[in-house]
């Protein structure tokens, strides 16, 4: 078989403090709708209009549902390295193995190298990064010496099979 899939990894969001952050921004505007639009009465000292107090409800319930559609999904196949990030990625982004001078899995602080997690840049020549939570992650360097992150919870599976094939270059 050409393209066999060796490993697939797929992850979301899931800490507890962004959710809870969410809910608590969701239910204060969603509070302010019922009691302002719903209720008829003013909602806060200086209270919006109807329509700003709708429009950033609509906003953070959109917001919401972002982060309940990302994931990740890493995938280690014969020809490459597939990584998709949806929804800001609707395809498979492949890196083939002839144009990575380096690939091996690396611990990384995600708040002061590319500023937290999710579809990250960094300023300070790390290159790009796609994570979702944790703190390790596969280190990829280009021929054209550019570097992509994608975070892993898989770590040790992940060098094994880098290993197995003889990709694990660093």
């Amino acid at each position: 078989m050409d393209n066999e899939t060796l490993f697939v990894e797929r992850q979301r969001f899931k800490q507890w403090w962004i959710w809870l952050i969410l809910l608590i921004l969701n239910g204060f505007f969603l509070y302010g709708v019922f009691k302002q639009v719903v209720g008829g009465q003013q909602f806060g000292d200086k209270p919006m209009s109807d329509t700003e107090l709708l429009i950033a409800t609509g906003l953070t319930i959109i917001l919401t549902l972002l982060f309940v559609s990302c994931r990740l999904v890493t995938q280690v196949k014969v020809d490459g390295i597939y990584v998709r990030f949806f929804p800001f990625h609707l395809k498979y982004k492949r890196y083939p193995w002839d144009i990575l001078t380096k690939c091996y899995v690396r611990v990384y602080s995600p708040i002061s190298e590319y500023g937290g997690w999710g579809l990250r840049f960094s300023f300070f020549g790390k290159g790009k990064a796609y994570n979702v939570s944790g703190n390790k992650g596969l280190q990829l360097e280009f021929t054209n010496g550019k570097k992509l992150l994608i975070g892993t919870n898989k770590s040790e599976e992940l060098i094994k099979i880098l290993h197995q094939i003889g990709q694990l270059k660093s």
